[in-house]
């Protein structure tokens, strides 16, 4: 496939497609409940505006988290003042949520009011919210127990005027980074990739006017940016300069993306330049029509956790894998992989997590993909989403040489909010023809 055919497609798949109307219909809904409690008018959807990823337009298909600021009446201002005024306000706007939607878990969370919807996998974040003169809000933090500014409309301005620019390049290589950190597992919120991007064009003009034929340059030059950003706790919001936290480092995984482009770029219009942009963006990526079904030797069982689940990283997980076999002191596979080691065929292959960030209860789900020649000629691909084989365990075996990848994914209400994978080298030197099993 050319280059332009491969990132059309990936923008694309990328869209939010029918989520859209579903999104738009359950926020007037809120809306409304809310206006006739405030304003004592039905059915009225104004005084509302959304933010975040979705109101900045930059969202993907998968989207989860959807963020709406509610204007309060100003009247009812000096109602609210004092230590108990943003909570009391928060409970107010709660309690006429849950008149609304009695069987969904609605509740005060700090700053916002979260309903999370069973159907869709949504969670809507409410913010109610006071207007000031000069566009920017006053919105109740219960943990500091006082009103706080925040700038929206700033970060919007800001996100339309680089991407007019830019030709809406701007918006096209916010929703790619938005795949890379789905498919990579990076903790980074929306308003941070919002704010390096911006900050990627604010440094070059290389591309205020490139095609899709350009994309496969414009997302190299974009990591190589990104993994060489120093470390920061923070950065500042585009246009409102508000600070934006950074959760966890992402210069390693930006290390290794751009080393996939310069791989898939090299390989352009070879059916592996597909496979290496689909390891960077995922499954919104399609493989050359090239390697055609009828002319495997093996059949391809491997499954995707996107057919199963919304992606919508938010936490953070890591996995390691504790290597053990009869006589030998067990050992783990991320520090043989750091030191060399070889590993070798009749292991047992313990992975669990060894870190989490994602709140209990949550569901683990697990994928063992066998690669390379033996694995074809065997017909062992694998590839199925599996359980665990006990809590937070997967149990395997080492059996045949080759590449394998084990990924690991952690699912809270209905939406895959982390994962982690781990690349198995089995290597062959025992007379026993060493995959995972």
């Amino acid at each position: 496939m050319k280059t332009s055919e491969i990132f059309d497609t990936l923008l694309e798949n990328l869209k939010v497609g029918e989520t859209s109307s579903i999104v738009a219909s359950r926020r007037d809904e809120i809306v409304k409940a809310l206006n006739k409690d405030f304003r004592d008018k039905d059915g009225c959807t104004d005084y509302k505006l959304m933010v975040g990823s979705f109101g900045r337009h930059t969202a993907i298909k998968g989207v989860s988290d959807l963020d709406m600021i509610f204007i309060l009446p100003p009247g009812i201002r000096s109602a609210y003042d004092g230590d108990t005024g943003p909570r009391r306000i928060l409970e107010r706007v709660r309690d006429d949520l849950k008149a609304r939607y009695t069987k969904t878990d609605v509740r005060v969370d700090q700053c916002v009011v979260r309903v999370q919807f069973t159907s869709n996998a949504f969670k809507f974040e409410i913010q109610p919210a006071f207007e000031n003169s000069d566009g920017s809000f006053d919105y109740p933090d219960t943990k500091a127990e006082r009103w706080k500014v925040t700038k929206p409309r700033e970060e919007i301005t800001a996100t339309k005027e680089c991407n007019d620019r830019t030709s809406a390049n701007m918006r096209h290589l916010a929703r790619m980074v938005r795949a890379w950190k789905n498919q990579n597992g990076v903790n980074m919120g929306g308003l941070l990739i919002d704010t390096l991007v911006h900050s990627f064009f604010s440094q070059t003009d290389d591309y205020d006017s490139a095609g899709t034929g350009s994309f496969d340059r414009m997302v190299r030059d974009f990591f190589e940016f990104l993994k060489k950003e120093p470390d920061k706790d923070y950065y500042l919001a585009l246009g409102s300069n508000q600070r934006v936290a950074v959760k966890a480092r992402f210069q390693p995984k930006a290390k290794k993306a751009y080393n996939r482009c310069l791989e898939a770029i090299e390989d352009a219009g070879k059916a592996s330049a597909n496979k290496k942009w689909r390891e960077v963006f995922g499954t919104s990526v399609l493989l050359s029509t090239s390697t055609s079904e009828a002319s495997r030797s093996f059949t391809n069982t491997e499954q995707f956790i996107e057919s199963w689940y919304p992606v919508d990283i938010s936490e953070d997980v890591t996995i390691d894998c504790e290597v053990t076999q009869d006589g030998w002191r067990p050992t783990r596979l991320r520090e043989m992989l750091r030191t060399g080691s070889l590993l070798k065929a009749d292991r047992s292959l313990t992975f669990r997590l060894v870190g989490c960030t994602v709140a209990e209860p949550y569901e683990l789900k697990w994928k063992v993909v066998n690669r390379g020649t033996e694995a074809e000629r065997r017909d062992k691909i694998r590839g199925q989403i599996v359980d665990s084989s006990r809590p937070g365990v997967r149990i395997e075996h080492s059996d045949f040489k080759g590449e394998h990848v084990v990924e690991c994914y952690v699912v809270k209400a209905g939406v895959v909010v982390a994962r982690d994978r781990i690349d198995v080298p089995i290597s062959n030197t025992s007379a026993k023809a060493p995959s995972i099993t």
